[in-house]
């Protein structure tokens, strides 16, 4: 039973060790010397890239809290026409790349564009474009990122919602409050953590999205990271500016959990918990919700997807000449081979943590699980600074072959970051399944003469069926989407949906992009009706 344990033990230390590392360079690169360039951006432009990513983040989140929440407290409290429709056809807006979003948004609302065309087709010839908004820069950027990132908020907001008892609502008509003040002073403050939490993978996401505010050209800590290794050939410098960006992130986690303090978001339900009843809206207020719940379900989804679909239409010479067979085989092995190599690493770690039961190894799991929180582009630089030191310092002063090659530009070196991007996805989706296994059963497996390694297989993984699915839903999604790391890693000439749309973005072809923009959709939002039996459950168990 000791070998066993060592074994488990050992691995589940290999792994978070090995997710650690691209972090931890980010933090050892900072106090390497950088070129010149440091110090002219430094004079210039380096409180822009502050101040533009600050401006992004306050806005992203104030605009995904009022979305999220409120679309949320409509679904959850109220009965209204569609009210099961929107409940779950609101998250479809993952499916949605922000830097999608800005190409539609531009599309339809830039000089005869789609909206121009649509006021001549029903107005008549007229000069449209001086009366037609213009959604671009900082504005654009903003709008993108909240319709792409809101359904962060709505899940976690609807999941406390739905969770919360009638207790609680009762209490509130019982003190007179309106259905305002009863929202205002009791549900929003109990679901509290839930929506910190949504908040919380926005400003991650918001932080990290490099896609969206490229098209836009706005000058963000992403970009010049990107920028300072791509078109400048600093990676130092690239790091230094990861570490600032780091720093930041973490910053906003410590004052959050600071403002907490010993406050307490439990319900005390020794009177008994009843289970919430849904209120049933009058014609005039159930129109409003209906109305307000299609607004959403348009702006997020619908619209970009018309956009995108119309473009196709239009323009059917680029979905011709577009290898459709190539680009999915390319995304989908992406998101197959990535999805099990976490899945089986996740599993190994998770079942070391739990037949160890070591508090250290615990400690470098939590903190291992901090990739998430790391914009793609960084631990893309941090992977190539870890590799190029380890290739010149190590592999070459002890004559064997430089390593750059299998690791830099190919598939190997893709997967390795998916990993540590996503780790946190797959080692907490199981993890949660496994506190659903009392460690009873475990000591019974013993008993009955099974091994560590046949209670594993034969015991735990049939009972971790469900959320093995749902977590290998889940980062396929998240990687079909994902664009700076791919970008950065992929070999030569192998291109995905995101990668193919940014690059005719990029090349201001957007009706290039609207074919690979429009498969990239259809495939995530399959994806997505995959696991919203996972995602909107509305069981406890």
């Amino acid at each position: 039973m000791f070998k066993y344990l060592n074994i488990w033990f050992f691995l589940s230390l290999f792994v978070s060790i090995a997710v650690l590392i691209p972090i931890l360079t980010v933090f050892f690169s900072f106090f390497e010397e950088t070129s010149n360039y440091y110090e002219i951006l430094k004079k210039t432009f380096l409180l822009e890239y502050i101040f533009n990513s600050i401006t992004l983040l306050l806005f992203v989140l104030i605009l995904t809290f009022l979305i999220g929440v409120s679309s949320a407290y409509l679904v959850s409290f109220y009965q209204f026409p569609l009210c099961d429709f929107f409940k779950w056809s609101l998250i479809l807006s993952f499916s949605v790349p922000p830097y999608i979003y800005a190409y539609s948004l531009t599309a339809f609302f830039e000089n005869y564009g789609t909206l121009f065309t649509i006021l001549n087709n029903f107005f008549g010839e007229g000069n449209y474009n001086k009366n037609i908004p213009k959604f671009d820069g900082v504005l654009g950027a903003i709008l993108s990122l909240s319709f792409s990132l809101f359904a962060y908020v709505y899940i976690l907001a609807r999941a406390s919602f739905l969770y919360q008892s009638q207790n609680l609502i009762d209490l509130g008509r019982n003190l007179g409050f309106s259905k305002f003040k009863s929202f205002y002073s009791l549900i929003l403050p109990a679901s509290r953590p839930a929506i910190v939490a949504g908040l919380s993978l926005v400003a991650m996401e918001t932080l990290a999205e490099f896609g969206a505010v490229d098209f836009f050209s706005i000058n963000t800590l992403t970009t010049g990271i990107y920028n300072a290794w791509i078109s400048f050939d600093d990676l130092a410098f690239s790091n230094r500016l990861s570490f600032l960006l780091l720093i930041f992130i973490f910053c906003l986690f410590i004052l959050e959990n600071l403002s907490r303090k010993k406050a307490k978001y439990h319900l005390n339900t020794r009177g008994g918990f009843k289970k919430k009843e849904k209120i049933k809206l009058s014609t005039k207020y159930s129109l409003f919700a209906s109305l307000f719940c299609f607004s959403i379900f348009f702006l997020s989804f619908l619209f970009p997807l018309c956009q995108m679909l119309y473009w196709t239409i239009k323009f059917p010479e680029n979905l011709y000449d577009l290898n459709i067979l190539g680009l999915t085989l390319n995304t989908l092995y992406l998101a197959l081979i990535s999805s099990l190599f976490l899945i089986i690493f996740s599993l190994i770690s998770n079942y070391g943590n739990r037949v160890s039961n070591n508090k250290a190894l615990n400690f470098l799991s939590t903190l291992s699980i901090s990739g998430y929180a790391i914009p793609g582009v960084i631990l893309a630089v941090a992977f190539i600074t870890f590799i190029s030191w380890l290739d010149n310092n190590i592999i070459k002063q002890v004559g064997l072959f430089s390593i750059k090659k299998i690791f830099i530009g190919s598939i190997i070196g893709l997967v390795i970051v998916y990993f540590v991007r996503f780790y946190s996805l797959a080692f907490n989706g199981i993890k949660s399944g496994y506190e659903k296994i009392n460690i009873a059963v475990d000591e019974s497996s013993y008993l009955l003469g099974y091994s560590k390694k046949n209670t594993f297989m034969k015991i735990h993984i049939p009972f971790l069926r469900n959320s093995l699915v749902f977590v290998f839903i889940l980062i396929s999604l998240e990687i079909i989407r994902e664009l700076p790391i791919t970008l950065i890693l992929r070999p030569f000439n192998f291109e995905t949906f995101a990668t193919t749309a940014y690059i005719s973005a990029s090349e201001d072809l957007l009706e290039a992009a609207a074919v690979p923009s429009l498969i990239l959709i259809l495939i995530a939002s399959i994806f997505i009706m995959l696991s919203s039996k996972y995602i909107l459950r509305e069981t406890n168990d």
